[in-house]
């Protein structure tokens, strides 16, 4: 079977905007992943959701500034349904990084290659077993078919249809809410303890509460976390199985 140019272009338009959504998953696309097995990913992908049928009649390759075009919207459509999936994943970073804030570890930050920012340690384990979650609810599937559906909603180098502004900010808004959400359990423990440690600090002002505070502040909080982790397991899958009405809801009105 031969190839056209106009098939060619197309191919490519897809590609782009696939891989600007897959670099915004960690577990498909993230910067722990390398860059060649991100690009091969995207290509078998592109080559897998492309229907190579003819080409309609009358369909012809397009001009050189009208690809570049092409090009540039076809990334612009790809950053903005990732951006859906990367709010979902930022909610589950908000809830680490809220827990973690208090609970004695934050001076000791590292590098989280997943998502490519630094954390405590406490936010790392909690980052890291939600997206085993996300793997175990198969979200690394809803992702790919959700990809699929893109191409349905909106053609390569079809018309936008672009949701408004206030979709976006409501979105960003209803995550951050979520984040702070699953951490409020462990952060109202933390809270807790600090009171107590304070009218401790009252009642035995001899007793050196910094010293004593920082182990039992972690001891609070990894036990909080344990506890946490029974009930924010189906929170965490309801979160990641709504990527699809983030992602696509983003690119037009549902």
């Amino acid at each position: 079977m031969s190839v056209s140019i106009a098939q060619a272009q197309i191919y490519f338009l897809v590609l782009t905007r696939i891989l600007a959504m897959i670099i915004q998953v960690p577990v498909l696309g993230g910067q722990a992943i390398p860059t060649q097995v991100r690009l091969g990913f995207g290509l078998i992908l592109a080559a897998v959701l492309l229907p190579w049928q003819p080409l309609p009649a009358g369909a012809q390759e397009l001009e050189l500034a009208a690809f570049a075009l092409g090009v540039a919207k076809e990334l612009f459509l790809g950053t903005l349904a990732g951006f859906g999936a990367s709010l979902t994943f930022g909610a589950v970073q908000i809830a680490g990084e809220a827990m973690g804030l208090e609970s004695g570890f934050g001076a000791g930050r590292i590098f989280n290659p997943s998502l490519g920012d630094t954390g405590s340690e406490f936010s790392q384990i909690f980052v890291i077993v939600a997206l085993i979650v996300f793997v175990l609810v198969d979200g690394h599937h809803i992702f790919l078919i959700t990809v699929q559906k893109t191409f349905d909603l909106i053609p390569p180098n079809g018309p936008l249809l672009l949701n408004s502004l206030e979709v976006l900010l409501q979105m960003t808004a209803q995550m951050i809410m979520t984040g702070i959400r699953i951490a409020l359990p462990v952060m109202t423990a933390l809270i807790i303890t600090d009171l107590a440690l304070g009218l401790l600090s009252r009642i035995a002002p001899q007793m050196q509460i910094f010293f004593l505070g920082v182990p039992v502040k972690v001891g609070v909080a990894m036990v909080s976390l344990s506890i946490l982790f029974v009930v924010v397991f189906p929170v965490l899958g309801e979160l990641f199985r709504g990527l699809p009405n983030r992602m696509l809801s983003l690119l037009a009105a549902r």
